[in-house]
C-alpha cells in the first residue's frame, strides 16, 4: 500500500445476506481468518445495521469503530467501495459518499499488501 492508492470493491448483495468482511492486511492468511496484521477490517452485519471497523497487530484486536453517517447496503443490490489511502488514514466511500476514516494502526504502509474478502456478496470488479 502506497499514500495516494485507491481500491475499488465492485459487487452485489446476496439476496439473503448476513454479513460481510473487507480487509487489508499483511500477508495473505488462511482461507478462514486473515494473518496477524490487519491494517484495516470492515465488517457489514444486514441483521443490525452496522459496519464495524477495527484492527490488529501482532494477532490482538483493537477497539471496534461503530458510528456511521448511513447504512449503504442493500440486499440484492449492486454496490461499489472505494478505500483510499491517505497520509494518516484510509478513507472509505460507498456509491461515492464518504462512509468513514480509519486511522492507520499499522507502521509500515508497505506492508500491507492483501486485500481479503469473504461473505455474503459477490465480486464482480476489483480495482
Amino acid at each position: 500500500m502506497q499514500l495516494g492508492k485507491r481500491i475499488t470493491v465492485i459487487g452485489t448483495v446476496n439476496p439473503h445476506p448476513d454479513r460481510f468482511y473487507i480487509a487489508l492486511t499483511c500477508g495473505c492468511g488462511t482461507s478462514r481468518e486473515p494473518p496477524p496484521d490487519v491494517a484495516l477490517e470492515m465488517c457489514v452485519r444486514f441483521k443490525d445495521r452496522q459496519v464495524l471497523r477495527r484492527a490488529c497487530m501482532s494477532g490482538s484486536w483493537g477497539d471496534v469503530d461503530k458510528a456511521v453517517p448511513f447504512f449503504p447496503f442493500i440486499r440484492d443490490q449492486p454496490f461499489k467501495i472505494e478505500i483510499r489511502c491517505e497520509q494518516s488514514r484510509f478513507r472509505v466511500f460507498v456509491d461515492g459518499q464518504q462512509l468513514f476514516y480509519f486511522h492507520h494502526r499499522v507502521t509500515s504502509l508497505k506492508d500491507i499488501d492483501t486485500l481479503w474478502i469473504k461473505g455474503s456478496i459477490i465480486i464482480s470488479k476489483l480495482g
